[in-house]
C-alpha cells in the first residue's frame, strides 16, 4: 500500500523520483485524490517544500535517442500506429512528471491554491491518458517500452528550471498548444484504420489538453498582472529564449482561442520563423 506523503510537495517528489511507468500513474492518481479530499473538507494538504530531482526516474525501456535518431514509420501502417500510439504514451508519460515538478520547484513563489488545483488536476489527468493508451497499445499486442522514444522532451523543463513564467511559456502555452494542433490528425488516421479505442483515448486527451493549456495561459497572465508586464510581448520574449525551433503552423486557432492564447501570440513568432 502507498503511503500519502505529508506535503504536496512531497508527494510531486516521490511521483518525480518513481521510475516504473504504472507505479508513478498509480501515485499521480492516488496523490491527487488525496489533494482533492482535503480541498473539499477545507483541510488542504499543505504545499511544504521538497527538492525536485534535475530529471526524474525514467523505466529502463524505452531505449531514449535524439529525435534525428527516431525510426519514423508511415501512420497508415500497423506498424506506424502502433509507434504513433506509443509516442503519444512517451509525451503523456513525461507530462505526468512536468505538472508535478512545477508544483515541487516553483513552491518559493507565493502562489493561490488555485494554481495547485490546476496542475494536481493535470497531472492526475495525464496519468488516466497514459494509462488509456497503454491500454491501446495492449490491444495491439505491444506496451509501452517496446520501442525507442525521444529523448529531448525534459529539455524544456531543465532550461525554464529557474522560471516559473518561462516554465508557463513553454511547457502549457507552446508545447501542450501543439498538441491541440497535431490531435485531430491522428484522431483520423486511426478513424481510417477503424480502431474505435484509440479514437475514444484520443478524443479525451484532446478535451482534456485544451484546459492544461488554458491553465498555462491563466497563471501566466496572473504572473505579468502580478509584475506589471504586458502579456504578449512578454510571451514572445520567452519564447525566444527558451523554445528551440519554429512554431511550426497550421495552428488550431479555435481550440487555442478557447484555451486563452489569440492568434497575436503566436502567428509573429511563426512568422519569424520562416
Amino acid at each position: 500500500m502507498i503511503q500519502i506523503p505529508d506535503t504536496l510537495a512531497a508527494c510531486a517528489v516521490d511521483v518525480l523520483t518513481t521510475a516504473d511507468a504504472m507505479e508513478k500513474t498509480a501515485k499521480s492518481r492516488l496523490y491527487a485524490k488525496a489533494w482533492f479530499e482535503g480541498r473539499a473538507a477545507g483541510q488542504p494538504m499543505p504545499i511544504g517544500s521538497a527538492e525536485p530531482p534535475a530529471r526524474p526516474a525514467r523505466p529502463e525501456r524505452p531505449e531514449l535517442l535524439a529525435p534525428r535518431d527516431v525510426p519514423r514509420r508511415r501512420p497508415g501502417t500497423p506498424a506506424g500506429r502502433k509507434a504513433l500510439l506509443h509516442a503519444v504514451a512517451h509525451i503523456e508519460l513525461n507530462a505526468v512528471d512536468l505538472h508535478w515538478d512545477i508544483i515541487a520547484r516553483f513552491t518559493a513563489t507565493p502562489m493561490p491554491l488555485g494554481f495547485y488545483d490546476d496542475w494536481v488536476k493535470s497531472a492526475d489527468e495525464e496519468a488516466k491518458h497514459f494509462r488509456l493508451i497503454s491500454d491501446c497499445l495492449a490491444t495491439l499486442g505491444s506496451y509501452y517500452g517496446e520501442l525507442p522514444a525521444h529523448a529531448g522532451m525534459w529539455r524544456a523543463a531543465e532550461d525554464t528550471a529557474t522560471d516559473l513564467m518561462g516554465r508557463l511559456t513553454v511547457v502549457p502555452m507552446v508545447l501542450e498548444a501543439r498538441g491541440l494542433d497535431v490531435t485531430p490528425g491522428m484522431i483520423e488516421i486511426f478513424r481510417k484504420a477503424d480502431q474505435p479505442d484509440a479514437i475514444a483515448s484520443l478524443e479525451t486527451i484532446y478535451a482534456e489538453e485544451v484546459g492544461h493549456v488554458a491553465y498555462g495561459s491563466k497563471w501566466f497572465h496572473f504572473l505579468c498582472g502580478r509584475h506589471e508586464m504586458d502579456p504578449k510581448e512578454t510571451f514572445h520574449a520567452l519564447v525566444r529564449k527558451y523554445f528551440h525551433g519554429a512554431l511550426k503552423p497550421p495552428f488550431n486557432e479555435e481550440k487555442r482561442a478557447e484555451a486563452g492564447i489569440p492568434p497575436d501570440f503566436y502567428w509573429p513568432l511563426a512568422e519569424q520563423a520562416e
